[in-house]
């Protein structure tokens, strides 16, 4: 087998023993997973989550997780704690400790300060019968029967484990608290779904040009208010209001039909009735305006007057699209 060969089959064996190992999880899921989750849900207080390695880069992870989900979650270092980081523990949380093994130094140090403290403990381990779990209120079963590394040492498929049981906990958190789409956006008010959700039309039409001209303007006024102007298409305004609109597409096929071109003015080439938006109207009722007509540009209004453009582009470069 060539070193190409080798590769590829190395990374597919991988993949397949940690998609095993993650399938064979759903048999862990049990009364204490569901306990552990109603302790959350109905606690006061926060989520801390502590580990050491591998485990408690996971932590982080999973603490990103619920805090983006409705859970308020912190993480704490398990070898920093017992040096003063335990005073991030309030007396109403609920601590998760991961830790493959259940068995480590750290750990064994740790628990029982947590348990002096009073605070309900959840473990996450792969080894249920571990000083961890057995001094826990609930334990999430995170076991696999061995690591993706050929030497079962480095922590590859368990820490797979640990990131899908924390995926679990926290999406079933997420269904109990009925957080929605919306509530998600307040989390995240830069990201796409945020923008789909907050940002108005005139977020971005106010940062292009307003390209304009009137109905008796010539072609050259027409060309050059397009070209300066760089959306690709002019509104043609009288008094405020739109009374048509004039696209390149529009310029393209007046060249190919007429033959003098010096008479013409802009009413003569000019769409009437075009699709417009209101100016405070979802930049998202944009892009579906736009997509079921097979659109590229709107002109904007703002209380029936005219207010500029808003172009596919705009909404592609924030993400809508």
């Amino acid at each position: 087998m060539n070193q190409k060969n080798a590769i590829i089959s190395t990374a597919k064996s991988t993949i397949e023993m940690e998609s095993q190992a993650i399938s064979n999880l759903s048999n862990f899921i049990d009364d204490d997973f569901a306990n552990a989750v109603e302790l959350i849900y109905n606690s006061k207080g926060r989520v801390i989550i502590t580990g050491i390695g591998k485990s408690a880069i996971i932590a982080n992870k999973i603490v990103a997780t619920l805090n983006s989900t409705g859970t308020p979650a912190i993480f704490m270092h398990a070898a920093d704690a017992i040096h003063g980081d335990l005073g991030l523990i309030l007396k109403d949380d609920v601590v998760i400790c991961i830790s493959k093994s259940g068995n480590t130094p750290e750990i064994k140090v740790l628990v029982p300060l947590i348990k002096s403290a009073k605070n309900k403990m959840i473990a996450m381990t792969g080894n249920p019968d571990s000083y961890l779990s057995q001094q826990a209120n609930f334990t999430l079963n995170t076991f696999v029967e061995k690591e993706a590394c050929p030497n079962n040492l480095a922590p590859t498929t368990s820490t797979t484990a640990q990131l899908v049981i924390g995926d679990a906990l926290a999406i079933c958190l997420l269904e109990l608290r009925g957080f929605s789409s919306r509530d998600f956006a307040k989390y995240h008010p830069g990201g796409a779904l945020g923008k789909r959700l907050y940002l108005r039309v005139r977020d971005l039409s106010s940062v292009n040009q307003k390209p304009q001209v009137t109905s008796s303007a010539n072609i050259k006024a027409v060309i050059v208010e397009i070209t300066e102007k760089m959306l690709g298409v002019t509104a043609v305004v009288e008094k405020d209001k739109i009374i048509g609109i004039i696209t390149d597409g529009d310029l393209r096929r007046m060249l190919t039909k007429a033959d003098d071109l010096s008479l013409l003015t802009a009413k003569d080439i000019m769409s009437l009735n075009p699709k417009r938006i209101d100016i405070d109207a979802m930049a998202v009722d944009a892009k579906s305006i736009m997509e079921n007509n097979e659109i590229s540009q709107l002109l904007v209004e703002d209380q029936g007057a005219y207010a500029g453009v808003i172009h596919l582009h705009d909404l592609i470069k924030e993400g809508i699209i």
